[in-house]
């Protein structure tokens, strides 16, 4: 037999034995089987995530209604984590399953992961400490979902809390994603009662002692206009001198993070205040000298 007829001869009863396969019934039963198993998998995975956080969700809402509870931001921060750690576990459960359903060895599989994790544990160091600082920030309640922060040089709302990172949605839309082990200084601006100062210029010329009186008067009538406000703004009095003005100093003591509205709407009222009142905002003042035969003569001029 020459070496051709020898490769046909090969080739032949490959194709013979591969078209055995394709017709046995019992293949196709497995292979329908397997594919079966893991549609089952996946459908009841699904539905485990879906009642898992329907459940986390329905704990936390009547937790609300229990008279020992801890604080809303808190509550969520809680539950976006459980429903985290209820993703993970499914997901990893249902990949082991689907393996399991196509023949594959789970357990042999599993222990040489143990051995190569050791391996490469010795590398994710970076990540084992993202884990611990996360589970650290949410054990010690540093900051929480929806509060304002600062972490570095990024700031704004944390929009979620996780295991490894954190997300923060800064004031123009961006969302920055931060690993917990690269937070190493937090500025929480939501924990307590925010501050609003506002200093407000009075001319020289103006009568300090009635503008006072004025602005004492309108701040009097504020914590009923504003529930922001957690009590009445004091004014503190004379601040400094400036090159054309006498400032004035007020405080406002608001709920977190609404300073910054209420500085924008305090400021207002007291400019129709003042102006109700005839007493003057100052604004730059030019002095202007002109030289003439007769000597120098000084004019002013606004």
């Amino acid at each position: 037999m020459t070496k051709t007829e020898e490769t046909i001869s090969k080739t032949q009863a490959f194709y013979n034995k591969f078209s055995q396969k394709l017709l046995d019934e019992n293949l196709w039963f497995a292979i329908g089987e397997s594919v079966l198993k893991i549609v089952a998998i996946l459908i009841i995975s699904g539905l485990l995530i879906r009642i898992g956080k329907l459940a986390i969700h329905n704990f936390f809402r009547m937790r609300t209604k229990a008279p020992m509870r801890v604080s809303e931001r808190r509550e969520t921060t809680l539950q976006k984590l459980l429903e985290n750690i209820l993703t993970y576990v499914v997901y990893f459960i249902t990949i082991m399953s689907i393996l399991s359903a196509l023949t594959i060895n789970v357990q042999a599989m599993l222990a040489g992961a143990g051995i190569v994790g050791l391996a490469v544990g010795f590398g994710a160091q970076s990540l084992v400490k993202d884990i611990i600082t996360g589970f650290f920030i949410i054990f010690e309640d540093q900051f929480s979902v929806g509060d304002y922060v600062r972490i570095g040089q990024f700031e704004g709302t944390v929009e979620e809390i996780g295991l490894r990172t954190t997300k923060i949605k800064s004031f123009t839309g961006e969302i920055n994603i931060l690993p917990n082990g690269s937070i190493v200084e937090v500025t929480n601006f939501s924990l307590y009662n925010s501050v609003s100062v506002l200093d407000i210029g009075i001319a020289y010329e103006g009568d300090i002692e009635y503008a006072e009186k004025v602005i004492q008067e309108y701040l009097e009538t504020t914590t009923e206009k504003y529930p922001e406000l957690v009590k009445t703004p004091e004014l503190l009095g004379v601040q400094q001198f400036g090159a054309s003005e006498v400032v004035l100093r007020i405080v406002a003591e608001t709920l977190p993070m609404k300073h910054w509205y209420m500085g924008r709407k305090l400021r207002k009222d007291i400019k129709l205040v003042l102006d109700e009142h005839g007493i003057e905002i100052p604004f730059p003042r030019m002095v202007m000298y002109s030289r003439q035969e007769g000597g120098a003569q000084k004019e002013f001029g606004k």
